[in-house]
């Protein structure tokens, strides 16, 4: 079986990179031949660049697209899957949700200065309506629902494939084996309560709301921990300022390996304003800790009064109440944190893609 990913993009931090990076060793081992079609990635994998010069990022996403367009029309691969929205592909993993979702969400108008967004939801609405789609993997329930409903897709074409994760090295021993050493080394003892967080776009994922919750948080001890690099950085240190919790919060950057704050961490916290299913989340819930995360979060699904709580997007106060109350009840929640995604294993994932590349070929 020939199958060609198409990211136009592939670096090792990305969700949607690290869901290929995770499926494609599974998928090699069954005898997949696996390509990938990007501008630029690293790895081992084989890939083909597509990079057409461009100015803008409309320009780059329509001329990356003519040219995946024009490889699918030399019929080299039996199955294209494609993490771009691109009319014309068999499989498209809907791992970044639905652009128009994401643009109601955020309550800003579009104006005639907004003409990526534009183009986006011109192609989004041609790649669902395109005959020779295929299969849509959706990566939870509230992805598949919101695609059926705005763009009329056959219940038979959406498919939920849970994001996979390794259950090896996401562990509740992260505790001991890591965290432990980074609490000394950071100067945090171990009766404090960490609230973890772990993301890119700050405004996107609820950061701004996590640090007006923080400081009303009843608890004063407890600090929080932002993984993750941002433009908006400096923005947020000041908020931080501002509400007088400079002094418990720590901003860490961008970290290749996450491991050790999760190992060091309590409760993890995605106040996301819309994200279809992070998997920071599944790596959080792999290792122990509760999760707290909102309504238009995919994640959510998987939460229950035994591992987390869930949410209104922007509440400051419901999400203040609910780390107290995690702060307090972390060491009990971690079993159930734990078991709320043990059968999304890597294995299973990838037999689930190796059934829906089976079928459509």
């Amino acid at each position: 079986m020939k199958l060609a990913i198409v990211r136009q993009k592939y670096t090792p931090f990305g969700g949607a990179e690290r869901f290929v990076a995770r499926a494609l060793d599974a998928l090699r081992a069954k005898g997949v031949d696996v390509s990938i079609i990007a501008r630029q990635w690293q790895g081992d994998v084989p890939g083909i660049r597509v990079d057409p010069f461009y100015l803008g990022r409309t320009w780059r996403d329509a001329g990356f697209a003519r040219g995946v367009r024009r490889l699918i029309a030399e019929r080299r691969f039996g199955l294209v899957q494609s993490h771009e929205r691109i009319p014309g592909c068999d499989i498209y993993r809907a791992g970044d949700g639905v652009h128009a979702t994401w643009l109601e969400l955020r309550g800003k108008p579009l104006d005639r200065f907004a003409p990526w967004h534009r183009y986006t939801l011109a192609a989004e609405a041609a790649m669902f309506g395109h005959p020779d789609l295929r299969a849509v993997i959706c990566n939870s329930r509230m992805v598949r629902d919101d695609i059926a409903r705005r763009f009329g897709l056959a219940e038979e074409k959406l498919q939920v494939i849970y994001n996979g994760v390794d259950l090896d090295a996401f562990h509740p021993r992260l505790r001991d084996e890591l965290g432990r050493g980074l609490r000394a080394k950071t100067g945090v003892g171990t009766g404090t309560p960490v609230i973890l967080f772990v993301g890119s776009g700050y405004a996107r994922k609820g950061l701004p709301t996590l640090l007006r919750a923080v400081a009303g948080m009843q608890r004063r001890d407890a600090r929080l921990w932002v993984v993750g690099r941002d433009r908006q950085e400096m923005l947020m240190r000041k908020l931080a300022q501002t509400l007088g919790i400079d002094d418990r919060v720590m901003f860490l950057g961008a970290q290749t390996d996450v491991r050790p704050f999760y190992g060091a961490a309590d409760v993890f916290a995605l106040p996301t304003r819309y994200d279809p299913f992070p998997n920071a989340a599944l790596e959080a819930l792999a290792c122990g800790l509760p999760l707290v995360t909102t309504t238009t979060c995919g994640a959510a699904e998987l939460v229950t009064e035994a591992n987390g709580a869930v949410v209104a997007a922007g509440d400051v106060t419901a999400l203040a109440a609910s780390l107290d109350h995690l702060c307090g009840a972390a060491p009990r929640m971690r079993d159930a944190a734990r078991a709320s995604v043990a059968h999304l294993e890597l294995t299973t994932m990838a037999a689930q893609l190796m059934a829906l590349y089976s079928r459509l070929v």
